[in-house]
């Protein structure tokens, strides 16, 4: 009889002011000081490499590859069919919550050496992101950390010293952050590709970390990373995050605005200028939005001396003000504020108002500013009841009549990386350490501008379809209030009338439209929304063919239901998924349960379909890329203290006020080397809690790009345990032994048991399968055992070698495993079958297999409709 058949359960215009103020600071990136902008030589001039206006691909089916990722981000919407995402990670290969506290599960396997392997793959691809956490404020306990690609060292050192910059560019802030930038974790974010393999080890076992991968179909238009491109214009841009526009000036930019005074239940539509464009910034400005009061910030205090540091500004200012956030506890504060040594205003004194912040600004004249790029801010000591303190300064340019924020210097022990950018120094230093404090904002005032940013919701219609529609705090960074957040493509100023800001690009091949739909039930007066777009004709053909993906902001809100994923994305179609915002607000009384618990989650992430998680991590703050519960290990082991990197952060935190019961946070990521491709639909889901065990109110928006066709077209299935399959295919194994297995899948199926026939074969395995004539290439997946790891094998399509299938992955609890092998199209373009050939490598375990499902890269179903 025949073995059974694998079966899966069933569960299973108008032009502003505001638009000459922001061509004015188009260029402000470059014109930056060396210092601000992180240069390694006095004048800057080692930024070789730009490539602001050159978007390099590394092929149509490959998104960019290593430095161009940052250098051509005004191609954020091009899919990535010939490629997959994937990671390793120390997670608990039984699915509950060991994931790296004992470090039962962070080698892949030991060298003769002692070292860990934490990270191996064979073919083409990228290192795009890492992340470790040991104590929570070191990783020193890991010890040296060696990343070979191709064969060769390409980075070797003390893993601490390499995240606290001691390498030297490119491995510097932010590319990489260690647990003060972090509160917590730390994180290497430099891209480092690879043509034939890479390994990374590291001395000691590292308990918790991530690595996040690229896998190519090929390596066409790759080349191996090369460490002594210190990559300087990539680390510019980066450091003026939610500052500065990330993407190249695009040509024939325009601004159409709007004033913003919406009843409750009214609504607002902007549409755009026609035509193929991109719309690349949006602005809102809500003035009578008060910032969130509740604020965590470190800072410094000096007695007789001072403080100095360089800002960037716009050339065409017309005037700057300089607001600096203090310790009004502290009273009677006076300093001297001189610009370039010149006389420029002072910081008054105030009585003292014990446990509370309080913000001061100081204009500067044009006359001290016109057609500069920098200043140098000097503050000098005069008088206090103790001493001068500061915790931030946010510096703003007057351009148009509107300010426009040019810089932020955020001072204290956990930004020694921001203040040494820009130049800090300090004399006569008394204190330095954490605080929280409130801002007296009247608590009515809070639970309206609550309000507003939750129930003010922004839509965007493009070609005809509405793609975006999601709260507007949660789209520009933060769902609990007005908390600032800086992100690389969004961000919201707190200062007065401060904006929120979005540089997400996003293409249109005929029209869009920006609508804001006021749910909150307060009346919104007073405010002004900015749409900017540029032509780009290039669009219309990428929207048609599907190269290019529509941007995408999809909201949800809800209660979690315990022992179900809160989903992040669960879409179909083809896409590329960039990341999200996310609001928790837990559900857990005071008592013997951390009442941060639900951070106790792991993130899944499940491309195409398939029953195994690609991407499968360590916990909630983890994939925010923080540690501990967000902890300031620095100052009284402080949990829930917000912080900001390029492309991860924490923005907010409430403990039973302002609208939250019990704790509450807001945090980001976003995914830029590491954004997930999918060709038929992805789900993207996140615990709350372990096994989701624990009770929450989510809300999140996810950022992505897609189109609602498919780019991945089932084509034929060979089911090894079905003896006519078997035939049909003119499958054969040597060496096989065939059985029957019962276990279950690793993630949210590690409870179902599924059982299926499955085979071992130790020789040659071949079979045909049907594919599409029109296919772009193909992806074999193929469901095995993988009780043992390192299963290895050369894989030919016509007897021609298409690469290596390595899967070093093991489990011996979840022993289901789906993982997926691409084909490039030079093998398989116009054919209608192909004979697939599987020769295990000698030394390697047995070659197991119980299905191979056999995708076939495709186009556009049809372009948009007229």
């Amino acid at each position: 009889m025949p073995k059974p058949s694998f079966v899966m359960p069933e569960n299973w215009r108008r032009p502003s002011l505001v638009t000459l103020g922001l061509l004015l600071i188009a260029g402000l990136t470059a014109a930056m000081p060396a210092v601000a902008r992180g240069s390694d030589s006095p004048d800057g001039s080692d930024s070789a490499n730009n490539a602001d206006n050159v978007a390099v691909t590394a092929g149509a089916d490959k998104g960019p590859v290593g430095w161009e990722t940052y250098r051509s981000l005004s191609g954020m919407a091009r899919l990535r069919p010939g490629e997959q995402v994937k990671q390793f990670s120390s997670f608990d290969r039984t699915g509950g919550n060991d994931d790296g506290f004992n470090g039962t599960y962070s080698c892949l396997r030991h060298e003769p050496g002692g070292e860990c392997v934490i990270a191996e793959a064979h073919g083409a691809g990228e290192i795009s992101s890492m992340w470790f956490t040991y104590a929570a404020d070191s990783v020193a306990a890991i010890g040296g950390i060696t990343v070979e690609l191709d064969g060769r060292v390409v980075l070797q050192g003390s893993l601490q010293d390499i995240v606290d910059g001691r390498k030297g560019a490119p491995f510097v802030w932010p590319l990489v952050g260690n647990s003060a930038d972090t509160m917590g974790g730390s994180v290497i974010k430099v891209p480092m590709p690879y043509t034939n393999s890479m390994r990374i080890t590291t001395q000691n076992n590292p308990h918790f970390y991530h690595v996040t991968y690229r896998q190519f179909a090929d390596a066409r238009g790759v080349h191996t990373f090369d460490p002594s491109d210190r990559a300087l214009d990539v680390l510019a841009r980066l450091r003026g995050y939610g500052i500065r526009d990330p993407k190249p000036p695009a040509p024939g930019t325009s601004t159409q605005d709007s004033g913003v005074a919406l009843a409750p239940g009214a609504s607002l539509s902007l549409p755009v200028t026609g035509g193929a464009r991109q719309l690349t910034r949006l602005e809102l400005r809500l003035p009578q939005v008060s910032a969130a009061p509740a604020v965590y910030d470190d800072g410094r205090a000096f007695g007789p001396g001072r403080s100095e540091f360089t800002a960037a500004i716009a050339p065409g200012n017309e005037g700057v003000r300089v607001t600096r956030r203090y310790d009004a506890g502290i009273g009677n504060q006076r300093a001297s504020l001189a610009v370039d040594g010149r006389q420029a205003g002072e910081w008054a004194p105030g009585a003292a108002a014990p446990g509370t912040w309080a913000d001061q600004t100081i204009e500067i004249p044009a006359s001290m500013t016109a057609g500069r790029s920098s200043l140098r801010l000097t503050n000098t000591f005069v008088s206090s009841d103790v001493d001068f303190n500061e915790f931030r300064y946010e510096i703003h340019s007057r351009i148009g009549g509107q300010w426009v924020r040019t810089d932020v210097m955020d001072v204290g022990p956990n930004h020694v990386s921001d203040e040494a950018v820009h130049g800090y120094r300090i004399t006569g230093g008394t204190w330095a350490g954490l605080r929280w404090f409130r801002y007296p904002v009247p608590a009515d005032r809070v639970a309206a501008s609550a309000a507003v940013l939750a129930g003010l919701r922004l839509r965007i219609t493009f070609d005809g379809r509405t793609t975006v529609d999601a709260p507007v705090g949660e789209f520009f960074g933060s769902g609990l209030g007005k908390y600032a957040s800086r992100t690389l493509l969004h961000s919201i100023d707190t200062t007065e009338d401060g904006a929120f800001t979005s540089w997400w690009p996003m293409p249109y091949a005929r029209e869009a439209t920006v609508e804001l739909v006021n749910g909150s039930g307060v009346a919104i007066g007073d405010g002004r929304l900015g749409v900017t777009s540029a032509p780009d004709p290039s669009v219309v053909d990428g929207l048609r063919s599907g190269a290019l993906g529509y941007f995408h902001a999809t909201g949800r809100r809800g209660d979690t239901v315990d022992g179900q994923d809160w989903s992040f994305l669960n879409t179909s179609g083809r896409g590329l998924f960039y990341g999200v915002t996310t609001t928790m607000r837990g559900h857990i009384p005071p008592g013997p349960v951390s009442q941060l618990n639900y951070l106790e989650g792991d993130e899944r992430m499940y491309p195409d379909g398939s029953a195994s998680p690609a991407m499968y991590g360590t916990g909630s703050e983890d994939f925010y890329e923080s540690g501990w519960y967000f902890q300031d290990a620095r100052d009284g082991a402080v949990e829930g203290v917000p912080y900001a990197m390029p492309q991860a952060g924490m923005v907010g935190h409430e403990t039973a006020a302002d609208g939250c019961q019990y704790v509450c946070l807001g945090a980001y990521r976003l995914m830029i080397a590491d954004a997930v491709p999918f060709g038929d639909g992805v789900e993207f889901d996140i615990e709350h809690g372990d096994r989701s065990s624990m009770p929450a109110e989510y809300s999140s928006t996810a950022y992505w790009y897609g189109q609602a066709d498919p780019s991945l077209r089932s084509g034929d299935t060979v089911d090894l345990a079905d003896d006519g399959s078997r035939a049909t295919h003119g499958y054969s194994a040597e060496g096989e032994t065939r059985t029957t297995l019962t276990s279950t899948f690793e993630g949210k199926g590690d409870r179902t048991p599924v059982t299926g026939g499955v085979t071992y074969a130790t020789g040659t395995i071949r079979f045909t399968a049907k594919t599409d004539p029109g296919n772009r290439g193909l992806r074999l997946r193929r469901t095995s055992d993988q009780a043992l790891p390192f299963q290895q094998a050369n894989v030919y399509v016509d007897d021609r070698l298409v690469g290596e299938w390595y899967q070093p992955l093991g489990n011996a609890f979840s022993r289901w495993l789906e993982d997926a092998f691409d084909v490039p199209a030079w093998a398989t373009a116009g054919k209608q079958a192909v004979q697939v050939r599987i020769e295990p490598i000698g030394g390697a375990p047995s070659w197991s297999s119980a299905r191979y499902t056999i995708y076939s890269q495709v186009g556009a179903a049809a372009p948009p409709a007229d």
